[in-house]
């Protein structure tokens, strides 16, 4: 059975997002592991090993975004999603296993590197194969599985600290074995996925590049216009790579305006997300919930709980909107409501301090409660994040543009899970301070500079850049989309024309040799 286009687009992208899967999945069960009893018993960690233990993590993935950044363009998306599993499966065995904390610091920092690369491919594959009507769903599926990650995650960690006892040691073991799984089911299938045809027509390999874009855009048809148009859109998307074949990296950023435009949103855009506090919450729910004198084992339930609402709702309602709503709003609105959720939480930690006997029922439920609606909320900065740098660089710059966005993710979580137990240790709710401002600013910054790019082709990037000015609400965006589709269409028709013209003059060519091939 032949699938429409959109439908194989979409399954596609979910595949390459299982990779996705392993960082949420690492992201809920590390808060687990490191409040689980067996784990402090064995390694009896101080509160900077602890910190250490999370944030290697992410310093590998800090390093894995940097080595995909290279590699991507020289052996292309699935070869770099086949060493993403490799890593992920040595780091993965080692934090198994670790019967020291060296052991779970290289462990951590391997799966880091797999997770960097995989969170650096995942996006470029799937807005590469996407159709513009429904890039930012199909891209928006990295963080729906990061999601389902977070769901399994949570209620594994639940389980396994509930049913083990705390001097068994299968009480973190377990947990951490099973995050090999999945690369192992991605590792086994990659290769019969297409390769991305824009870096197919980018390594020269025309007509295998032709043939995948007609398999996922027309069933294989390469006479479709839409592929006849989409495949000489990408080819002058690459001419105007090979006009700068030989620039540095510093030169291509500071070529143009909108090159640094791009990056500086880019890295933006991924600082914002991590200065909301959502890496804080993620790695130590156990410790905030403590605060309010919650167990961790009701804390590791109520994380679940989040987990669920997150993905049966707040996700899918994300990915049905991202297109239909665009991505600048939606972000803006999304830092608002934030920022007033910590400020909820915030007056609940002050007006019911740590050093209380015991914390009323209404308190710890209003507490609870800003927790989950700002995961709820959440899901479309932390969606968005990853869209907009995935869509808004030419094939040149993609790799690099998507590769730094990531490291810049990284470094700030990081940074964020290292100070997060000291902070929350010395200053308590007023450390949350720090993240009522950077909501507010992050909303007020995105208003400022952000343009919408939604449904705009990915060869048309350029242009939107190019064109949009640096305050972005004085634009008039909508005559400018209304410019953009009548050129679009006119392309479309002359490419159509041409096309028409070709096979013309190839009939006429021919009856022209059979008439002389007659009379002979």
């Amino acid at each position: 059975m032949t699938l429409p286009p959109k439908v194989y687009q979409f399954l596609l992208s979910c595949f390459v997002a299982v990779g996705s899967f392993t960082y949420g999945y690492d992201n809920g069960v590390i808060a687990q592991v490191v409040a689980s009893e067996s784990f402090t018993n064995l390694f009896k960690p101080t509160d900077n090993e602890t910190g250490a233990v999370v944030s290697i993590f992410t310093g590998g993935g800090f390093a894995g975004a940097g080595v995909a950044g290279a590699i991507s363009d020289r052996i292309g998306r699935r070869w770099s999603m086949f060493v993403a599993t490799i890593l992920l499966i040595l780091g993965g065995s080692l934090q198994c296993g670790a019967q020291h904390i060296n052991y779970m610091y290289a462990g951590r920092f391997f799966a880091g590197m797999g997770v960097g690369v995989f969170y650096m491919i995942i996006p470029i594959y799937q807005s590469e194969i996407a159709h513009p009507s429904i890039r930012g769903r199909l891209t928006a599926l990295q963080q729906t599985f990061l999601g389902i990650g977070g769901l399994v995650s949570g209620w594994v960690a639940y389980g396994c600290y509930a049913n083990f006892s705390n001097d068994d040691q299968r009480q973190f073991r377990v947990p951490l074995g099973l995050q090999i799984i999945p690369s192992l089911i991605v590792m086994s299938f990659i290769f019969f996925l297409p390769e991305s045809p824009r870096w197919l027509i980018k390594k020269g390999r025309d007509e295998e590049g032709l043939r995948v874009v007609a398999s996922l855009h027309a069933q294989g048809n390469k006479e479709d216009p839409f592929v006849i148009v989409e495949n000489a859109m990408i080819h002058e998307d690459v001419e105007k790579e090979k006009a700068n074949l030989n620039a540095s990296l510093i030169k291509l950023i500071f070529s143009t305006r909108s090159n640094f435009r791009r990056i500086l949103m880019a890295i933006s855009l991924q600082a914002s997300v991590q200065m909301t506090g959502v890496s804080a919450i993620a790695y130590f729910s156990p410790d905030i919930y403590a605060q309010l004198h919650l167990t961790t084992l009701q804390s590791l339930r109520l994380n679940a709980i989040d987990a669920v609402i997150n993905l049966l709702i707040a996700q899918p309602l994300c990915i049905f909107l991202i297109d239909k709503l665009g991505r600048r709003w939606p972000i803006i609105v999304a830092h608002v409501l934030q920022g007033l959720t910590y400020i909820g939480g915030s007056i609940t930690m002050a007006k019911y301090p740590f050093d209380l006997e015991i914390t009323p029922r209404s308190a710890q439920i209003g507490f609870i409660a800003t927790l989950w609606i700002f995961g709820f909320i959440f899901a479309v900065p932390g969606t968005t994040s990853w869209i907009i740098p995935a869509e808004i660089f030419n094939i040149q710059m993609r790799s690099i543009g998507v590769s730094i966005a990531t490291m810049t993710a990284f470094a700030f979580t990081t940074m964020i899970s290292q100070i997060t137990p000291i902070a929350m240790s010395r200053l308590r709710y007023k450390f949350w301070y720090l993240f009522i401002v950077c909501n507010f600013t992050n909303a007020f910054y995105f208003y400022c500079f952000l343009p919408e790019t939604g449904r705009t082709p990915l060869e048309r990037m350029d242009d939107l850049w190019e064109d949009a000015p640096l305050f972005i609400p004085k634009w008039n965006r909508v005559n400018y989309l209304k410019e953009m589709e009548s050129t679009a269409e006119e392309v479309q028709e002359n490419g159509i024309n041409k096309e028409k013209h070709a096979l013309e003059h190839d009939e006429e060519v021919f009856v022209g040799n059979e008439k002389a091939g007659s009379k002979v």
